[in-house]
């Protein structure tokens, strides 16, 4: 990472940044640490004070919670678009971590205001809470909470990693090593922030008080925005340059409009070549792949120009260097597809083995202390958290002397490398989860809170998978963030930052339709259900080796879709026979 201050060296002596690189990043990593210590220990227990405070029927609140989450991951594409085109990403995340900071103000007034919840529920002879439901005031004023902790996240998760990056001049040697070492570091603070929010608040908020449980990530959320304004001087603040996504809709138009044109003979000579004087993208080299674009760039008797030797009409004549950057859009959104299905069996862990959990063992020495199941999910985050730093000093460094290259591999080996643990993981889940069965059959060591048997099967026996899961993030999410970032045009960043949430809202959506279709199918009238209610009634072993399975056929598209992508900046003349890039 640098260590000094650096220069950009360009003939334009007037807007001359300086690059602080690591003096700048503990104001950036503090900012996304104690944000996501706020927000994620807010929300991952959401449900609960749903439920308990607000007495939420479940299925109320868990739409409720569904939309929320849906919308959280949605919405960084708008928030990316606002800030690429119009405010910069300094604004918006100054924007947003005010809006998250106000949301968590608001939920914690919910909480420590009796005239702003409903009145605590009791229960009746059956269990069901029976109490008076909130007003509309209530409602309004939690969803008010709710809204602002939405235009937060649509600021803060599309922009807090490309902001990061831009402290570093991408064109020196320290440079690019700081930017790898960044996405590192980044994802693995991310991860330990979610790991002290499920755990330490979430048990302050379910056992101890919720106001307190509130104000905590409230009071960290404000430590958020006190480190990130600190940090201000130190910034490199770079401009919006306009709509970039307007400019590659107008590249798909103007090719449309041009498709019966002949295709030019030597396009890289004779297409229409402008760039402008003030732009932050680097000049791209032709290539040739989706040739069909390059007809946008073609010049004809209809076009005019301005002074500046611009095309009068963007929606009819567009720069090559506008259609190479559209190509750079269209070669990451196949990659980009198969993110979804990797990240799903991430996904299962987050659900299905915490309900594995509840039917294991959970108890540790003889004391009969009891691990929460749903915190079992901690070994995938402290997994990850142990490996980054590990891969990011050791392994890296070690792969950099045999290979040359900056990462020690390519972006794409990484993110193949963790597909391929993503499909390990469903494998051991299965194994694992065919013990438990057996064991919960031959002998049981109680009654779980869903009804069944509690198998003999330690609760511990889960971590390879989670270790696993663990290893998965470390090597395909950090890559896919980091390969969004550097394949994108530079004014696009931001929303390449929204990629990856997008790719992990489908993943989410996708894990739902598959639990649903599995669960229809297989509820025949053998009783056979893969996912019944009990677990030791279902087939959960062979729903993990579906996936599994899903998992390999993924993989196999992945290596079609590298195999013929072209990094960006490289031209046709660097590529063996023009058929991609080294995987």
């Amino acid at each position: 990472m640098e260590g000094k201050d650096e220069r950009r060296t360009d003939n334009n002596k007037e807007d001359v940044p300086k690059y602080r690189g690591v003096k700048a990043m503990p104001f950036i990593i503090g900012n996304e640490t104690f944000e996501k210590l706020g927000t994620m220990g807010t929300v991952s227990n959401l449900i609960v004070y749903l439920t308990t405070v607000f007495n939420m029927k479940s299925i109320t609140a868990t739409t409720v919670i569904n939309v929320f989450t849906g919308t959280v991951n949605a919405v960084p594409l708008i928030g990316a678009f606002v800030s690429d085109t119009y405010l910069g990403r300094y604004k918006t995340l100054a924007f947003a971590s005010i809006c998250s900071f106000m949301g968590m103000i608001v939920l914690t007034l919910t909480a420590g205001i009796s005239k702003l919840h409903p009145p605590r529920c009791t229960k009746n002879e059956i269990g069901r809470c029976v109490g008076v439901g909130a007003t509309g005031g209530q409602l309004a004023l939690l969803f008010c909470g709710l809204g602002f902790l939405v235009l937060g996240a649509g600021g803060i998760r599309p922009c807090n990693l490309a902001f990061g990056a831009d402290q570093f001049n991408p064109n020196t040697e320290s440079g690019k090593r700081g930017i790898n070492s960044f996405f590192n570091w980044y994802y693995c603070t991310y991860t330990f922030g979610m790991m002290i929010s499920t755990t330490f608040i979430v048990y302050v908020q379910s056992n101890v008080n919720w106001t307190l449980g509130l104000a905590i990530p409230a009071g960290l959320m404000f430590m958020s925005c006190a480190l990130f304004f600190f940090g201000t001087k130190l910034y490199v603040i770079v401009k919006p340059e306009g709509s970039a996504i307007l400019s590659v809709v107008q590249v798909l138009v103007a090719a449309a409009k041009k498709q019966k044109l002949r295709q030019p003979s030597y396009p890289a000579l004779s297409l229409f070549n402008y760039m402008p004087a003030n732009s932050i993208n680097s000049k791209l080299p032709y290539t040739n792949q989706f040739r069909w674009l390059d007809k946008a760039a073609i010049v004809t008797d209809e076009d005019q120009f301005n002074s500046d030797g611009s095309a009068a009409n963007p929606w009819k004549l567009c720069s090559i260097q506008q259609v190479e950057e559209a190509k750079c859009v269209l070669r990451v959104i196949p990659i980009w597809a198969t993110g979804i299905i990797y990240y799903v069996p991430v996904v299962q862990q987050n659900t299905y083995a915490v309900l594995q959990s509840l039917q294991a063992d959970r108890r540790i020495g003889n004391n009969g202390f009891e691990i929460p199941a749903a915190s079992i999910i901690v070994f995938a985050m402290l997994t990850l958290t142990i490996f980054i730093p590990i891969y990011d000093r050791i392994i890296v460094p070690s792969l950099r002397k045999i290979t040359g290259k900056e990462g020690g591999i390519t972006i794409l080996q990484r993110m193949g490398i963790g597909l391929i643990f993503s499909i390990l993981t469903m494998i051991v889940s299965g194994l694992i989860e065919e013990r438990r069965r057996r064991l919960a059959i031959t002998g049981s060591t109680g009654i779980s809170p869903k009804g069944g048997v509690i198998s003999s099967m330690s609760a511990l026996w889960l971590i390879p998978q989670l270790a696993l899961a663990g290893l998965t993030e470390a090597l395909n999410s950090v890559g896919q963030t980091e390969f969004y970032y550097k394949q994108f045009p530079e004014n696009m960043r931001s929303i390449a930052g929204s990629f990856f949430y997008l790719g992990l809202a489908g993943s989410f959506y996708l894990s739902s339709i598959l639990v649903s279709i599995v669960h229809h199918v297989t509820a025949g009238s053998d009783g056979r259900n893969w996912l019944a209610e009990d677990l030791n009634k279902a087939r959960l072993d062979l729903f993990y080796y579906m996936i599994a399975v899903l998992g390999a056929l993924n993989f196999g598209c992945f290596l079609v879709f590298a195999k013929f992508y072209r990094y960006k900046g490289k031209n046709a003349s660097e590529v063996v026979d023009g058929c991609g890039e080294e995987v």
